[in-house]
């Protein structure tokens, strides 16, 4: 899909999102890329948001409900460092205390295969209680 990539490596599925402005109208191909990943079985999900210079709310949502599709089937999602405007957007809105934000693609492998970054399981799992 247009602005969309998809890269595997092993067991990761890394979907990078190449649109400067991520709105409501690219959000719902973000959930169809997504809930395809999970169906397929990958358990680990790296998001790279590094060219995102704006995401809406309907973009943010996407992101939460996958984070708690995939602590459903216990697995980890991590997001790679977004831009300067759309990380504060993150951060006013609340939900980036929510994700493993990580600085790259290497960062967000080695932290699934060799441990957490942060401790956000008690996040993760106060998100899958909270329906």
């Amino acid at each position: 899909m247009e602005g969309f990539e998809k890269n595997i490596i092993e067991d990761v599925a890394i979907e990078t999102v190449n649109l400067a402005r991520a709105t409501y109208e690219e959000a719902g191909m973000l959930k169809n890329i997504l809930n395809d990943d999970i169906e397929k079985g990958f358990q680990k999900i790296i998001i790279d948001l590094a060219q995102c210079d704006f995401i809406d709310s309907t973009f943010i949502g996407v992101l939460v409900v996958t984070l708690k599709k995939v602590a459903e089937i216990g697995g980890e999602l991590r997001i790679i460092k977004p831009a300067f405007f759309t990380n504060t957007i993150l951060a006013t809105s609340g939900t980036l205390a929510y994700f493993n934000v990580v600085d790259n693609i290497e960062e967000g492998l080695k932290s699934f295969w060799f441990g957490e970054i942060q401790n956000t399981k008690l996040l993760k799992k106060s998100l899958l209680y909270n329906e």
